[in-house]
């Protein structure tokens, strides 16, 4: 008993040493913390949000059990199909595009305006024939026109007495006034602002005033006339501005038919090759279709004869259903692309063409090669149509400036008119009263000099030997105090030039952002071809060899059904792939600008076969 308790002390102080080396000195993570509760609480429950009640919409609905309409293209013949290469397609949308008839009919308004601007400096003709007549009654013995015979009464002379005595003889008779004139001459301005006219007047009056010498006589008159700006309007006027800026108006309509036309040309090319891959389309899937069919039937044979479970025919119909539904949506893509590519190459909707089932022609470029990034921002500096936009928006400036510098200085024009005066005229018979008033030995009056008689060719012969020349030269000044006139427009100028600068800053970013873009598209679409090729070789190989391993039994429909989905796909997307690439290319040429050099745009041409239609 001693024995025991002697070996039971040494355990329990061994024991004891164990237990106090296992506690920690410091406390640990795992006690109680006396920030923490002392008791678990419950989470509460988390509240549910509480959604509306789904109404019920066609409840068991069902299509309609029917068969399924003609897979053929609405408003076209069926066969035989119509091929159209790329380079048609082309040369009809820029013969017969709508849109670009509409531009070249702008380009065609905008010479016109150029031409009417030139309406400025032609040259005026004047002509004015012109014929008066009158009959006045005679306001005094003097002033009147030769009488008849008849009873007058004579008043007594001045400080004689007497009542007026009635006496037969000639009296004042009645003034008749008949002039005749014809008046001709050209007027017109020059480029440098000089304005002058010329001009010739003959006429013929006849005036039986007894007074008169002349009866009828003749006047025939040259008038020139110059006037020639010295500072202001000289060189640069607002004529001559209009018809600048017409002309740089003229040149940017081209630029934007040439602009239209590109952007149509894109349009066509995108959509000729959307229509190739749509057709290419149709073929992968009624060759799915077809091979969908083939499965269908063989699994039929098999479940007919005990070898394959029935469900197994049932999910190769499902899947020839779904590629006949396929097909159907290709054809339909099939159509809206025709549709598409038609309304850009004709004009009027009763073309043949609307009713043809239109093939594209054009061999596909697989790999398609591209200039580098600063290649191509260099070609689009060179032949964009827009850089020639930018720069007639700059031309257009520089003469608003150069108007506004003439402008501000004052007027000084030079004025020169010459003028020579031809008269004749036949003389009249001398009043009996002007005859003793003359009082000469030879009992007669003088008359005119000989010159100054004769007829209207005696005027002419007068007026061409400068027998009655009268010349005249003036200077004028005019200077405006404030000329606001000529501040404005300077100011203007000046927002037109920083106009210019920041809209060539803004085309040439634009340029550079869509060369990166249209450059980046294409290799993009150039990688992603090379894989889809790839993808589509592996799907054919993974395909045929899961085909080979059901006809063998170690595979299942739905395997090759899967494998045949995948395939489509694999095919369709190395077809988009080719599409795009297709695509960028033709998008590199626009922001090139090459596409109107390489399809050799004119703008005479655009749209010539559409306008043609309009003429009577």
């Amino acid at each position: 008993m001693r024995n025991v308790k002697g070996r039971a002390l040494p355990a329990l102080v061994a024991a004891g040493a164990i237990l106090l080396a296992a506690l920690p000195v410091q406390r640990t993570s795992a006690q109680l913390d006396s920030g923490l509760p002392r008791r678990t609480v419950l989470p509460t429950e988390i509240p549910s949000p509480h959604f509306p009640s789904v109404p019920s919409v066609a409840p068991g609905y069902h299509a309609p059990a029917a068969e399924p309409s003609s897979p053929g293209i609405v408003g076209v013949t069926e066969s035989p199909f119509v091929g159209i290469s790329l380079q048609d397609a082309v040369g009809m949308a820029l013969l017969k595009n709508p849109n670009l008839a509409v531009s070249a009919s702008n380009v065609r308004v905008a010479h016109y305006r150029v031409v009417q601007a030139k309406a400025n400096y032609d040259v005026q003709l004047h002509v004015e024939p012109s014929s008066n007549f009158s009959v006045l009654p005679p306001e005094n013995l003097f002033f009147a026109g030769p009488g008849v015979q008849g009873k007058y009464l004579i008043t007594p002379a001045p400080g004689v007495t007497g009542t007026p005595v009635p006496f037969y003889t000639t009296g004042p008779g009645y003034i008749i006034q008949h002039q005749y004139s014809f008046e001709s001459g050209v007027t017109g301005q020059t480029v440098n602002g000089m304005q002058y006219s010329a001009g010739i007047t003959q006429t013929r009056t006849y005036n039986n005033i007894i007074v008169n010498t002349y009866n009828p006589y003749y006047l025939a008159s040259l008038n020139v006339s110059l006037t020639q700006p010295l500072l202001k309007n000289f060189g640069m006027n607002s004529i001559k501005r209009a018809l600048k800026l017409a002309v740089i108006d003229a040149d940017s309509s081209e630029a934007q038919a040439l602009v239209d036309a590109s952007n149509t040309l894109a349009q066509v090319e995108d959509a000729y090759w959307d229509l190739v891959a749509a057709w290419r389309n149709v073929a992968i899937q009624e060759e799915a279709l077809n091979e969908a069919a083939e499965q269908q039937r063989m699994t039929v044979r098999l479940a007919t004869h005990g070898a394959a479970p029935p469900i197994i025919a049932v999910e190769s119909e499902v899947q020839v259903a779904n590629f006949q539904a396929q097909v159907y949506s290709a054809l339909q893509n099939v159509a809206h692309l025709q549709t598409q590519l038609k309304s850009l190459i004709v004009t009027d909707p009763d073309d043949p063409i609307w009713r043809a089932n239109l093939v594209p022609s054009s061999p596909v470029q697989e790999l398609p090669t591209a200039n580098e990034l600063a290649t191509i921002v260099a070609e689009a500096e060179q032949h964009r149509p827009e850089v020639r936009q930018v720069q007639d928006v700059r031309r257009q400036a520089d003469i608003d400036r150069a108007y506004a510098k003439n402008q501000a200085l004052p007027q000084a024009d030079l004025v020169v008119q010459y003028m020579s005066n031809g008269f004749a005229g036949l003389l009249a018979p001398v009043p009996n009263f002007e005859s003793v008033a003359c009082n000469l030995p030879t009992g007669g009056c003088p008359t005119p000099p000989p010159q100054s008689q004769g007829n209207e060719t005696k005027a002419f012969h007068n007026l061409w030997t400068w027998a009655y020349p009268a010349f005249n030269i003036a200077l004028i000044f005019n200077v405006p105090l404030e000329n606001n006139t000529a501040r404005g427009l300077k100011r203007i100028a000046n927002q037109e030039e920083d106009q210019a600068v920041l809209q060539m800053q803004g085309l040439d970013q634009r340029i550079e952002t869509e060369a990166r873009d249209a450059l980046q598209t294409y290799q993009s679409a150039f990688s992603r071809l090379v894989s889809a090729r790839q993808a589509r070789e592996t799907a054919e190989s993974v395909y045929a060899s899961e085909l080979r391993r059901f006809h063998n039994g170690t595979s299942t429909t739905f395997l090759v059904l899967q494998r045949q989905v995948e395939l489509a796909q694999a095919r369709g997307s190395e077809l988009q792939a080719q599409t795009d690439l297709n695509k960028a290319v033709v998008e590199l040429q626009r922001v090139e600008g090459t596409i109107l050099t390489d399809n050799s745009v004119k703008v005479q041409t655009l749209g010539s076969r559409a306008l043609a239609t309009l003429s009577p």
